[in-house]
């Protein structure tokens, strides 16, 4: 076998070591889960997660899941606690303290703090009969399968369900409290995936170019120009738009165009979006149908015309 072939037996095993390990985690989940759900639910504080070691490497995630899908959580470092974070700690808290042996000397003093002042305390060990589990309210216990590398010693198969356990209790309570993909954004307003989910009013223009249908064709070909979007919309008297005109209708009515109305050249019911949509959604659009622009209108205000979305406002964020 020669080293690369011994590479990959090697990285096959224990991605399927992880994968069955977390099969076993799924059938083993039970009332025990549930409590700690509704533990959390019925806190008017937040989740205090705590851990140490690979552990703490777990639970800065897990907490950084929690706050970024409305459970307000934060991590507190077990060593830390001892020395002052411990005033972090408060009446409406739940504690997540995180152990696979369940056995974390770190961990006593912030134990000790939760069963001196009466705070929620949720164990998750793959060791039921550890300290950590013998104080704690709730369990979530993680099947205890050894781990990849053979010997028991490197954290993989225990980290992995740990932070299965700290997925499923996150995306739990964000179903619980019908957290949608607006409030989602709220919290993720930076990089690509705050780009996913923006909404077209968020990248929209509002300074549009839009002229009446009885407009002479001179005078919106000037405005077309002045504001560089290719396109100007067609509007009535209240605003209600009525059509738009391209670079392509101007190329279909080059004979006499200039003595024509927008309304003899216009493209009517022309493709929109509202301003709530999401702007991926109007990338999507604008691929499909091949167009650079939609005009933005709502249409329970009567298809009044609020704005334009162009594609590059949208390539800008990194959509496209």
């Amino acid at each position: 076998m020669t080293d690369n072939e011994a590479f990959l037996k090697t990285a096959r095993q224990v991605v399927t070591d992880e994968a069955r390990a977390l099969d076993v985690l799924a059938d083993g989940l039970d009332k025990h889960f549930a409590e700690a759900v509704h533990m959390i639910l019925q806190a008017s504080g937040r989740v205090i997660v705590s851990g140490i070691g690979k552990s703490g490497h777990i639970g800065h995630k897990i907490a950084a899941t929690l706050a970024s899908t409305g459970t307000p959580a934060y991590f507190v470092h077990p060593a830390e606690a001892s020395h002052g974070d411990l005033g972090m700690v408060s009446k409406g808290d739940v504690v997540l303290a995180i152990s696979n042996s369940g056995e974390a000397p770190e961990l006593a003093n912030l134990l000790a703090f939760t069963r001196r002042f009466g705070i929620p305390l949720i164990g998750l060990s793959s060791k039921p009969e550890s300290s950590l589990m013998k104080q704690a309210d709730v369990h979530l216990l993680i099947p205890s399968l050894g781990e990849a590398c053979g010997f028991g010693m490197v954290p993989s198969i225990s980290t992995t369900l740990t932070l299965a356990m700290g997925d499923a209790l996150a995306i739990a309570l964000m179903k619980y409290r019908d957290f949608k993909p607006e409030n989602f954004r709220d919290f993720h307003p930076g990089g690509k995936l705050g780009a996913q989910l923006s909404k077209v009013r968020d990248l929209m223009h509002t300074d549009i170019p839009v002229v009446l249908s009885d407009t002479p064709m001179s005078e919106a070909l000037l405005v077309m120009s002045q504001k560089s979007f290719g396109v100007v919309g067609v509007t009535d008297a209240d605003g209600r738009l009525l059509g738009i005109v391209t670079d392509g209708d101007l190329r279909r009515n080059m004979d006499g165009l200039l003595e024509k109305a927008v309304e003899d050249v216009m493209t009517r019911n022309p493709m929109t979006i509202a301003p709530g949509a999401l702007a991926e959604e109007a990338v999507a659009i604008m691929n499909e149908r091949k167009i650079t622009s939609l005009f933005v209108v709502e249409p329970e205000q009567g298809c009044l015309a609020q704005g334009l979305l162009h594609i590059h406002d949208c390539l800008r964020v990194g959509l496209g």
